[in-house]
């Protein structure tokens, strides 16, 4: 399914919607197109281009802004998709401290895993094994991570989402992993 970014008039990401919806907002005069795919949406009399990012005409007041939902795409987005514990590519979640152990199901807790250090880990703490964190799990921040944090991020749109996980290169996210010092 064909999706589209949209951005405030001040070029905040908002939300992402199916393209269908994207084409009528351009059409009724409430967005204008960014950018756009080589897709197009016939009617009897016209052809429109299908827009991967449409930008607001006017400012629309977000009165409260949700954190951003704790899910395992964006686990690994935000950890790079590369175990915390090695630096291998990462297959499952772990808590560091775990949930049997009283250890929250949150942001600061949860981070990306490989196999094998999950099932070494068990039901240990990092300080047990005598395990080293290569980062800190925090709960990502930024209009961009609300919008992707649990999508396939469209190359279009990497323009458009500057303070997101995938600023960089987001096809190559595990290669921004940091080694220790």
């Amino acid at each position: 399914m064909v999706e589209a970014l949209v951005l405030n008039a001040t070029y905040e990401p908002l939300c992402v919607v199916p393209a269908r919806r994207a084409v009528v907002l351009v059409l009724v005069g409430k967005a204008v197109p960014l950018a756009t795919g080589e897709e197009v949406m016939h009617s009897s009399r016209t052809e429109v281009p299908v827009p991967a990012v449409v930008r607001l005409t006017r400012y629309v007041r977000v009165p409260y802004r949700a954190g951003v939902p704790l899910t395992r795409k964006a686990v690994f987005a935000r950890d790079g998709g590369r175990c915390v514990y090695c630096g291998a590519a990462a297959t499952s979640l772990d808590h560091v401290v775990p949930r049997s152990r009283g250890g929250p199901h949150s942001w600061d807790n949860v981070v990306s895993a490989c196999g094998r250090c999950n099932h070494v880990k068990a039901d240990r703490t990092v300080a047990d094994l005598g395990w080293r964190l290569r980062r800190l799990p925090v709960a990502p921040t930024g209009a961009a991570w609300r919008v992707i944090g649990a999508r396939r991020v469209d190359p279009r749109w990497r323009p458009f989402l500057l303070d997101g996980p995938f600023a960089d290169d987001p096809t190559q996210a595990g290669e921004r992993w940091e080694e220790p010092a």
